[in-house]
């Protein structure tokens, strides 16, 4: 049997969810083995939205898929642009995890417990425009590095720091965690916690092969998150946090999507909710988005159409002046 090649960051937490992925395959008899891909977004210190956003951890890897190296691709969904690649698809979204963000504090405080003037380490705007708006007195320090990286700031170089709930417990390391934030309050990035298993869409055996792994609900909700995403024309620089989920309701299953767009000095916000059936969940995310856009939501950050700030050229009457 030859061995289905899937490529993965080098990172601990890339290649941890990858062989979450891989152990799916193979428990349903398939041999898959791992394939390191090195992308620009693993080597660089600078910040995520100054190396181009999101996109930057996919490229190298959606390169390898198309140069045949590899014959599928396991990513964090959030880290993926909402816009369709070509010649690509996403086979398969496996049951996603905890999608809430974890508070790692210095003394295993929680935030409420934190001084004020404490500094919570984060490269998120969404993280830190709703933290802002809490009014604790917080400030904030732009930090990069992976899990461990972070992990060794605290107490050092930061009071705390937030992450994703879902990488601390695919690491099993849900013991550092000091709080798991409420999304009441702080929402999430739209697909956190989940993975996309991506490959080519011509390649009817390996979607034939990935199919089984798709978890509906999750693509129902991650469907939603990102269709808000892609209403607002919003990018990972962009402070907007979302979550979805399938709820059993009176009459079946129902998706809930709750949203927010912040102001990144945490200013204000403009928080809206939603509820609809599953098999609507583009237009739900998308209709969610409308309304943040028509209460206000451009005025706190760069969401929606944006008007370029171009000259507007003569008519013919005026050049004839």
């Amino acid at each position: 049997m030859t061995a289905l090649r899937l490529g993965t960051r080098r990172s601990a937490l890339a290649t941890t969810q990858s062989g979450h992925v891989a152990d799916l395959l193979r428990a349903a008899g398939h041999e898959v083995e791992l394939v390191e891909i090195v992308t620009e977004g693993d080597t660089s210190r600078a910040s995520l939205a100054s190396l181009g956003g999101t996109g930057v951890f996919a490229s190298a890897l959606r390169n390898a898929l198309r140069a045949g190296e590899i014959d599928f691709a396991v990513h964090s969904l959030k880290d993926l642009p909402t816009a369709p690649e070509e010649g690509l698809v996403v086979a398969a979204i496996p049951s996603r995890v905890d999608p809430r963000d974890a508070l790692v504090a210095r003394d295993g405080l929680s935030l409420g417990e934190l001084p004020a003037g404490s500094v919570i380490g984060t490269g998120s705007p969404r993280r830190r425009a709703q933290l802002a708006a809490l009014g604790l007195g917080l400030e904030f320090r732009d930090i990069r590095g992976n899990i461990g990286t972070r992990l060794a700031m605290v107490g050092e170089e930061v009071d705390a720091v937030v992450l994703a709930a879902a990488g601390l417990t695919r690491l099993d390391q849900r013991a550092v965690i000091t709080e798991l934030l409420d999304p009441i309050q702080i929402l999430p990035a739209p697909g956190q916690g989940a993975l996309a298993v991506e490959c080519r869409a011509d390649d009817e055996a390996m979607l034939a092969i990935l199919r089984p792994i798709d978890d509906a609900d999750t693509r129902a909700a991650v469907t939603a998150e990102r269709a808000l995403l892609a209403r607002l024309e919003a990018g990972c620089a962009a402070p907007v946090g979302t979550l979805a989920e399938v709820v059993e309701g009176d009459r079946g299953p129902e998706l809930t999507l709750r949203a927010v767009v912040a102001a990144v000095d945490g200013s204000g916000e403009v928080r809206r909710s939603a509820s609809g059936s599953p098999g609507d969940a583009a237009a739900l995310g998308a209709d969610l988005a409308d309304t943040l856009l028509a209460d206000g939501a451009s005025d706190l950050a760069a969401v929606g159409p944006q008007t370029p700030d171009v000259p507007v050229p003569p008519t013919a009457s005026e050049r004839a002046l």
